[in-house]
Formats: C-alpha cells, structure tokens, sequence
C-alpha cells in the first residue's frame, strides 16, 4: 500500500532513474576520457590498442614530480574571527578541524585526489555526516569521490548548481540484505551501473548492487536546504524529507551538495577539467612512436639478416650457430654465391634530434624541467643560482596547489557546518602543542554559536603543513644567520622585532611572541 503522506515513494524513485539516466548518458564523454586516461597513467595504452610500440616513462615521471609538490605542500588551516565574540571558537576550531582531518586519514585523501586532479584533470572531495561512526554518535566523515559515480546536470559549470546530484557505489549483497531486509527479495543484479576502469583483476559485479544517493537542493523560508534519498534497485531505502527530523531543515543546513570539486585546467561548460595527461599524451604517444623505431632499427642492425638461395647447399644451422667454427656447405664453388647479407638502412641522427626536442617539448609544456627534479644542467653548479631556477620553475606547481587549497578552505567550511549542525554532543580532543605538551578539549555546537542560533564567518588562512627539505633546510640557516648577526641579543629586542616584521618565513609569529614575552618579563 503507497503511503500518500511521505513527499518521496517509489514513483519518485522511478522518475529519479530517468534523470539520473539523462545525466549519465550526458557524462558519457568525460567518463571515457578519464578511463583512456588510466590506462595512460599505467603506460598500457599502447598494448590496450594492440601496438608493440615502446610505452616510455616521460608522461609518468612528469605526474609524479607535480604529485610530489602537492605532498610538500599539504595544506592545514588556522581560523580568524570576524567579530570580536568568535575569538574563543576560532582558537576552538583552529585546535579541533586539524584533528578531525587526522582522524579521517586527510594526508591519504588528499594523495589519492591529488592523482586524479593530474590524470583526469578533477578531484573531488566528498564531506559527509556519517551518523555511524563514533559508536552510533556520529561524526564527519572526508573521502576521495571517483567521478566515474557522480552525476550532476550536463552543462553546469558549477556542481551546486546542478537541479540534483547522483552518487552511486557498488555493494555486496550480503551486506546490503543484513542492513536492509526490504532488498531481500530484490538483490539479483544491479539496475544501474556506472562506468568502470579496466581492471588486472577479473572483478565480477554479479553478487552486488548498485546503491544510489540522490541529494537535491530546497528552499525553506530564506534558507536553502540540502536533502538526500537513497535507493537501491528500485527500492526506496531513506530520504530525509520522510524524516521527521530533517523534512522542514533538510539534512545539510549548510545548502551546499557535499561534493567539491577540484579542477587543474578548468573548461567552460563542465565543473571538471582536464588533466596533464590530456595536454601531453599526444606527445607522448610522438615520443613513443620515435622511440619504438630508433630501438626497432638498432635490433636490426645488431641482429644480422641474410638471403639464401633456395637451392643453395649451404648448412644454414651451422651458420645460424656463432659457437661452431666450421660451417659445412656441398659443391664446389664460392659458398658466397649462395648467401648473401641483407643491408639494414642506418638511421641519420636527425631522428634522435627529432626525440630529444620531442623529450623537451613535454619537459617545457608540462613544467617538469630539470631543475625541478633536482637535476643541475647547463653548467649552472652554484647553490643560490639552482635553488632560484628551482623556485621559479615551480611556478606551475604553486599554482595548481593555489586551486587546491581553495578546495581545501570550501572542506573546512562544510567541516564547520557539520560542527555546528550535529556536534549535539562535546566530544574531546587531545591537542599536542608545539611544545610537545598535551591538553584535552571539548567542542560541540554551543560553543561555536552559544549566544545565539548564528553560525560564526571565520576568514580561513591556509598553510603549508608539510615542507620540503630544502625549505626547512633555509629557515634552519635563515635562523642561524640572524642569531649570528646578534639579532636575539636582549638589548637587540625592538630591532629583532622591527626586522622581523618585514620578514616572512614559517615561524615567524612564535618569535615575536617570543620577544614580547621577553620584554614584558
């Protein structure tokens, strides 16, 4: 019996198949794409088109450089109150969200997305509410979201404004009949499936089904709510507009999908863009195609050929065979009337030329130079002279982490909003200082609004968490330089303050806290 008092039932879930349809079928091209691009990233796009041609390293080692930048430069962030009374809740969130990214495994997230952002050209971070977690009290929950199983409107720029938002993933059987008896007798094979990679493994899709999150947005007063359904081959499993908790404030107060998308070149007409394999696989693939007959012709030339007459009388095992100093032949007559070498044409050097400019053109194009691998070339051995070709050649890496970490400023805010929604409960942290001293503290939703029902703005400042070697290798010798210089004397305190107040380098504002506090006491 259809129960007419739920806003959503099982014709909405039919009519959600048909749109959810049409977005798939308008994300055909760039599912493909992404797919042809894995089997670029693993060098196997040659073999796939049944080519022997050699499949060369070049595309390859220019992701993992940029991917390695990413990783020295993970991001963390501190929060800035915009009105006098958030003071105490942005010192609150500047202490809790970091934990809460530990506690998610944010550093493996972020190396997983940071992958896709440079072979499909997108990344996409999904935020969550999970109430599972935490035994049963719930928690925010930050996973990499495949963009093979989400599916928005074809045509937006921007994903929040895509009328809906389809999220689907793969399950076991077994798994979905002990969670929700209603699929018993409905889990045969999945109604829906999404685009899939080319696996090694012989994976099978037959003892699972595909389960289906549909998250729209609705007004509510002033306010824009976000609201989901879930349902599995047909069947409707939950939607919170039949929960009485969430039908009129929707599930996510904050009005924003939980999805965030992350583009490297971005294009018009799409949220996603396109990645470094897309701008290099063409030469690549040139480079492959040189490659394959410079090593073909080098066998050829190592590997001597010969015509045989037919009727030769020649023992041409024996002459096949280097080891046997005696080859055999009847008759009489030049035994080299009978055999004779094939010439293998030699290839000019131009061809090598044409590879090694063809090598450059990618180097140049994908701004993996050699400086930026630590490779010191052109005569150029002084330290200062490598480390600033080194600083200006990873100006495009800098600049694709800029987009990422305004990604990572929209995770935070959606971290905030699920603070303040459905941290009903304090939950402790253990916070370790830079000291090494540990505290513990207590963060619900009271104390980021506790006067009033308004969610705090914070100004968000983005950092570097991670540097690299050399960086840190420079502040331990910028440190060393101005101790040396006199520069921390007690009676140097107002210059020591005044210099540093033109400087900028990581650990800067602890020092001057540091003089401060000396010159008080």
């Amino acid at each position: 019996m259809k129960n007419t008092k739920n806003p959503i039932t099982d014709d909405t879930v039919k009519a959600y198949y048909e749109i959810l349809a049409a977005y798939k079928a308008g994300k055909a091209t760039l599912d493909e794409r992404i797919i042809e691009n894995e089997d670029w990233w693993r060098m196997r796009h040659e073999s796939k088109n049944g080519n022997e041609e050699t499949s060369t390293g070049w595309l390859f080692n220019s992701i993992i450089n940029k991917h390695a930048d990413a990783m020295d430069s993970l991001p963390t962030a501190s929060f800035l109150p915009r009105e006098a009374g958030d003071v105490a809740a942005a010192q609150l969130l500047s202490d809790v969200i970091p934990v809460i990214l530990e506690q998610n495994r944010f550093e493996k997230t972020y190396s997983a997305c940071w992958y896709d952002k440079l072979k499909s050209g997108t990344a996409c971070y999904g935020v969550f509410w999970d109430p599972t977690l935490d035994s049963g009290i719930g928690n925010v929950d930050i996973r990499r979201i495949d963009l093979l199983n989400l599916f928005w409107e074809p045509g937006v720029s921007d994903i929040q404004k895509s009328p809906k938002v389809f999220h689907v993933e793969l399950q076991d059987n077994s798994v979905l009949a002990a969670k929700y008896p209603i699929l018993a007798d409905s889990l045969t094979s999945p109604d829906f499936l999404a685009s899939r990679y080319y696996f090694d493994d012989n994976t099978s899709i037959q003892d699972k089904s595909c389960v289906i999150d549909c998250y729209y947005k609705k007004a509510m007063g002033k306010r824009q709510v976000v609201h989901f359904t879930k349902f599995c081959n047909g069947i409707l499993l939950y939607s919170s507009e039949n929960d009485e908790r969430y039908k009129d404030c929707g599930f996510y107060d904050h009005g924003k999908y939980p999805f965030i998308l992350d583009a490297l070149y971005p294009v018009q007409g799409s949220p996603c863009g396109f990645g470094v394999i897309d701008a290099m696989k063409k030469t690549q693939g040139q480079i492959d195609a040189l490659s394959s007959a410079i090593v073909k012709n080098a066998r050829m030339a190592a590997e001597r050929r010969y015509f045989v007459r037919a009727d030769g009388a020649l023992n041409e095992k024996e002459f096949a065979d280097f080891t046997r100093p005696f080859v055999h032949y009847h008759g009489s007559g030049d035994p080299s009337a009978s055999i004779m070498p094939i010439t293998s044409p030699t290839l000019s050097g131009v061809y090598v030329s044409i590879l090694k400019e063809k090598i450059d053109e990618l180097k140049e194009t994908s701004g993996n130079r050699d400086f930026s691998q630590g490779t010191a070339s052109g005569g150029v051995t002084a330290a200062a002279a490598i480390a600033a070709l080194q600083e200006a050649g990873s100006k495009t890496s800098r600049d694709m982490i800029g987009s990422t970490y305004r990604a990572f400023e929209e995770v935070c805010e959606l971290i905030i909003c699920l603070i303040a929604q459905f941290y009903t409960v304090p939950r402790c942290f253990r916070i370790t200082g830079p000291s090494g001293i540990q505290r513990f503290i207590y963060c619900s939703k009271n104390e980021l609004s506790p006067l009033s029902a308004r969610i705090p703005v914070y100004d968000i400042k983005i950092r570097a968490h991670k540097k690299s070697a050399y960086s840190r290798a420079s502040s331990n010798e910028l440190a060393t330089e101005l101790y040396k210089m006199g520069l921390f004397l007690p009676e140097n305190r107002a210059q020591a303050s005044l210099c540093l107040s033109l400087m900028d380098f990581e650990g800067k504002d602890e020092i001057l806290a540091k003089l401060a506090t000396d010159k008080n006491s």
